[in-house]
């Protein structure tokens, strides 16, 4: 603006401001239909990212239900050596788990032997106790602990609901 505006009497300056508002309606009633447009474009992408992580879970329910992802308790009886790491935890209702605490550095599982009380952050350590006999958990609550992803919201979850998958491109040790 050229002039000053701190000279402009208080009609002027109100006719001003009015002008200005009038130049800017279009612009905004332009601007509101654009936002419009990406926030239903927006809406389709969660809506397709909800159908695919729904098609998702409903995918590693039914590979749960057929026998192709072992339990933890299987995988530990089996598996000699490797990392937690190499494989995805999902509870037999298909949500996605993490092993142990959250907010832990790595994955664990606690076992006990009815009075003592070990972790392991590996699966040759969980091998090794579930081979000499201690079950998981800890004494007088049976079951692995886990822990939901970015939350920190955790439970003790039954040992036979919660199952491994090998996660692509990270292979145990054993393979």
């Amino acid at each position: 603006m050229s002039d000053d505006v701190r000279a402009l009497d208080e009609a002027e300056l109100s006719r001003r401001v009015t002008e200005v508002q009038a130049r800017m309606a279009p612009l905004e009633r332009e601007l509101a239909a654009l936002r419009a447009e990406r926030d239903v474009l927006l809406t389709e992408r969660r809506r397709r990212e909800r159908e695919q992580h729904r098609l998702s879970r409903a995918g590693i329910k039914s590979a749960m239900r057929d026998g192709r992802f072992p339990t933890v308790v299987e995988l530990v009886a089996v598996e000699e050596s490797g990392s937690l790491d190499a494989y995805a935890y999902n509870l037999k209702t298909g949500g996605e788990v993490r092993l142990g605490f959250p907010g832990a550095r790595s994955q664990s599982l606690a076992f006990t032997d009815g009075k003592s009380m070990a972790s392991a952050g590996d699966l040759a350590e969980a091998h090794r106790l579930y081979a000499a006999g201690w079950e998981l958990g800890s004494p007088g609550r049976p079951g692995v602990r886990v822990h939901f992803p970015g939350t920190r919201q955790e439970r003790l979850a039954p040992a036979e609901d919660v199952f491994a998958r090998p996660v692509e491109g990270k292979e145990s040790a054993n393979r």
